[in-house]
């Protein structure tokens, strides 16, 4: 039996001369919130549409749920939730009207699940969905979706356009209601503090290829942020094994290196370095020198899962 919710191999989309998805294989497995973060262009909205059997590979192949996306039942369908950043809802009816609607297509509909995510939001049941603001027809939407008891629950950058107030109870709501042990949780975003409070798995596209897929505390140990008075960093620049990215803050040299070792400083000292500090880096930071190293160019020296010796 297949364990894994969503398996790729070698997924590969074209769009005329644009390759949108490159030769991706990625296994996720059942349970848990799994992030997945890029640029925009990565590559993420195409991978769910094809997922979802919406649009077609131009080759290689992907399953849900166990089965192959460009032939699922209407039974899979079914154990499928999908919240896109429209929050796309009929704007004509009323909220009692939309839930009485979408409850009957859903034989395990459950009511108490309904209740503890919609009353994190302010939702008037006889409002109609055109009056609700964006944060509650956010609220309306994960309540129904989660109501429906899925398997499988696809989150497609949700929380765009929300305020504050409204991010934090879509994601109180999303964390803390009676959710089946069984879900499967895909989160899109660009929100990187909502991805490290909430994921306990990071996906990583760029350019239509997945670039890391671990935890976020495997991915951000991958990193390491040095600060050094380096007089002549320029003429060693492009050589630095595993270089992310480099600015200069006041005179001080700042670089962030990929699967080095801890004692990179030795590095940095025999090359001109002096006055050398290595300094915390969180995952926002982390995942911004990734993305930003990956757009532009291939790492130099990229050691998966190993450390540089020096």
């Amino acid at each position: 039996m297949n364990n894994m919710c969503v398996t790729a191999q070698n997924l590969t989309k074209r769009f005329g001369n644009k390759v949108a998805i490159n030769d991706l294989s990625i296994d996720i497995p059942y349970g848990g919130i799994h992030a997945i973060v890029g640029s925009n262009g990565a590559g993420k909205s195409t991978l769910f549409r094809m997922l979802l059997g919406i649009t077609t590979p131009s080759n290689g192949s992907c399953e849900l749920l166990g089965n192959p996306s460009n032939a699922l039942p209407a039974k899979v369908r079914g154990e499928v939730a999908y919240v896109n950043e429209e929050h796309t809802l009929p704007n004509w009816m009323k909220v009692n009207d939309v839930k009485a609607l979408q409850q009957s297509f859903y034989p395990h509909w459950n009511h108490s699940i309904y209740d503890q995510v919609i009353a994190y939001f302010d939702v008037d049941p006889k409002q109609k969905v055109s009056a609700l603001s964006r944060g509650e027809r956010a609220g309306f939407n994960l309540s129904m979706c989660l109501a429906q008891r899925p398997r499988l629950l696809i989150l497609d950058e949700p929380t765009l356009g929300l305020d504050v107030v409204a991010r934090r109870s879509f994601l109180e709501a999303l964390m803390f209601s009676e959710i089946s042990d069984n879900l499967t949780t895909i989160y899109c975003s660009h929100q990187m503090d909502e991805v490290e409070r909430i994921a306990e798995n990071l996906i990583i596209m760029e350019k239509g290829q997945l670039r890391s897929n671990s935890s976020p505390e495997e991915f951000c140990a991958r990193m390491h942020y040095w600060v050094a008075e380096w007089d002549n960093i320029n003429h060693h620049l492009y050589d630095i094994p595993g270089l992310l990215s480099h600015s200069e803050i006041d005179g001080r040299q700042h670089i962030v290196v990929l699967d080095q070792c801890p004692h990179f400083s030795r590095y940095i000292e025999q090359h001109g370095g002096r006055d050398i500090e290595q300094l915390p880096l969180n995952l926002e930071s982390a995942v911004n020198a990734f993305l930003t190293a990956n757009h532009k160019k291939p790492v130099k020296n990229p050691i998966e899962n190993q450390s540089h010796a020096l």
